[in-house]
């Protein structure tokens, strides 16, 4: 087995681990879906047991990625990220990068809607940095309550309760870099004022 071949399969663990956190999944209801026992999940995300086929097959259909991007194989000649759209609460992710670990870079969209959705917070573990790109997002982190307009970002810990949504019920689109615990960015908006449109509520 080659460097290269080592490094890809080295690099699986993390990269299920990530996966599986963005989207919410718990190691059991992930054993559930997939027959995969939840020690032997456990064990492939650590690095304790290897990846094989058979135990990537399962996941790449739960996750709905192909296999190549689940274990991230190097693309030969082709510098495209084939982009998989994501639907979670709503809304849409789409991810901008594929690295295992460290921060991962999302476009989200959040669709229009005739009423506004009350805000239901959210915690978990990492480090969010968001840059609203088009339309007023409405950011309730803990006791605040933000509108960021185009051109704004924000920078917060997620484990403080935070919801995103529309301010007015138009769309929102906005860029996204998430890392866990202890990956944070350099870009910090101060929460504790209220944005050029009023922002606080």
């Amino acid at each position: 087995m080659d460097r290269e071949t080592d490094d890809v399969l080295d690099a699986v663990g993390p990269r299920l681990r990530a996966l599986r956190r963005e989207r919410g999944i718990t190691l059991a209801t992930l054993a559930a879906t997939t027959g995969v026992s939840e020690s032997t999940l456990s064990r492939l995300e650590s690095g304790q047991r290897r990846a094989t086929l058979e135990l990537l097959l399962p996941l790449a259909r739960t996750y709905d990625v192909p296999l190549d991007e689940l274990v991230g194989a190097p693309r030969t000649g082709d510098p495209r990220i084939h982009l998989t759209p994501i639907e979670r609460f709503g809304m849409t992710f789409i991810p901008l990068s594929r690295r295992p670990g460290g921060v991962h870079a999302f476009k989200m969209i959040i669709p229009a809607r005739p009423r506004p959705l009350e805000p239901t917070p959210q915690t978990h573990e990492g480090f969010e940095w968001l840059y609203v790109l088009s339309g007023r997002l409405r950011l309730v982190l803990g006791e605040r309550d933000l509108t960021l307009p185009p051109g704004e970002a924000a920078e917060f810990d997620t484990s403080l309760p935070h919801w995103l949504g529309s301010a007015d019920g138009g769309v929102v689109e906005l860029l996204i870099l998430f890392g866990l615990q202890g990956v944070r960015l350099h870009v910090r908006a101060d929460l504790h004022r209220s944005s050029p449109s009023g922002g606080r509520r």
